[in-house]
């Protein structure tokens, strides 16, 4: 296939077992890691655990990313569409809140396959980037029912100094808003998120100016009830020592002025996080298990 699913459109040729687009993976989908997760969100995961898919290779690779080893340097083991559709009936066997699409952007067409052939009946999470296509986005229009996409970036310049994309919060921007079109309202049960869009920002050292321009777009464009995480996990990875403003850990300073600003704007339903948790022990094992 020649792949323009990501918004850096490669028009690179991916094959069954070779990718050389951004992302650099096959038409058929690698995984990372597949099992209960009970990091995410309290709405996200609940008491069960969200039922993760970890997928390998990624669309953004912002240089800190905690994920490096699957993100940047590929590691994951090749499935078939038929063996991630046997994942997600597992999964949901096993009593996972829900299905978590994890980083699920670039293998968007083995997605939908395998859901043609299997659909839990739990919520299906689609967890990435934020760094979406609109047109693929569309595709996704019944399947998904969370959306939980970061937004990382405001300003273009910081985007391309540690993304390598300065039309990340163009791209994002457009990708949030279809996310609401398609959940415009929030459904609960039993406190598990079921229908909506979560919206995750990391809080990056010497970037509070960038952070409190996005809650603000927020409030503007997707409205104050926008629920909204907060995260204050940052720990230098990967890259991040190429970049010294980054290469420390996140003050409790700039996290509790991003708070403070998020009150300060109106903003009411949020996640917050407690500094414990920029913690590496918090990164799942990258194992190939449950594949």
């Amino acid at each position: 296939m020649i792949c323009n699913l990501c918004p850096r459109k490669c028009n690179a040729e991916r094959t069954e077992d070779t990718g050389n687009g951004f992302c650099k993976m096959p038409i058929s989908p690698v995984l990372a890691r597949a099992g209960k997760h009970f990091w995410e969100e309290p709405c996200i995961a609940g008491d069960k655990g969200a039922g993760a898919v970890f997928f390998s290779g990624c669309s953004l690779k912002c240089c800190f990313c905690q994920n490096f080893e699957i993100s940047h340097e590929n590691n994951g083991k090749k499935i078939t569409v038929k063996r991630l559709a046997e994942i997600f009936r597992e999964l949901e066997n096993d009593g996972s809140a829900c299905i978590d699409l994890v980083n699920p952007t670039h293998f968007a067409d083995s997605i939908i396959a395998a859901f043609e052939i299997y659909k839990p009946s739990i919520p299906i999470v689609y967890n990435s980037s934020g760094y979406d296509s609109t047109e693929t986005l569309k595709r996704f229009e019944g399947i998904v029912d969370v959306y939980l996409p970061d937004i990382k970036y405001y300003d273009s310049d910081v985007s391309k100094k540690y993304s390598a994309c300065p039309d990340y919060f163009e791209k994002a921007s457009s990708a949030l808003l279809e996310m609401k079109r398609q959940a415009p309202e929030y459904e609960f049960s039993k406190g598990i998120m079921t229908k909506g869009v979560l919206l995750r920002h990391l809080v990056l050292p010497s970037n509070i100016s960038d952070s409190k321009k996005i809650l603000l777009w927020v409030k503007n464009n997707l409205g104050e009830d926008t629920y909204i995480s907060l995260m204050s996990q940052y720990t230098p990875f990967g890259n991040a020592k190429l970049f010294k403003e980054i290469n420390r850990p996140l003050m409790t300073a700039e996290y509790n002025k991003t708070v403070d600003y998020f009150f300060e704007i109106g903003l009411k339903n949020g996640f917050m996080q407690e500094k414990s948790s920029a913690n590496t022990e918090f990164i799942p094992k990258f194992d190939n298990s449950g594949l």
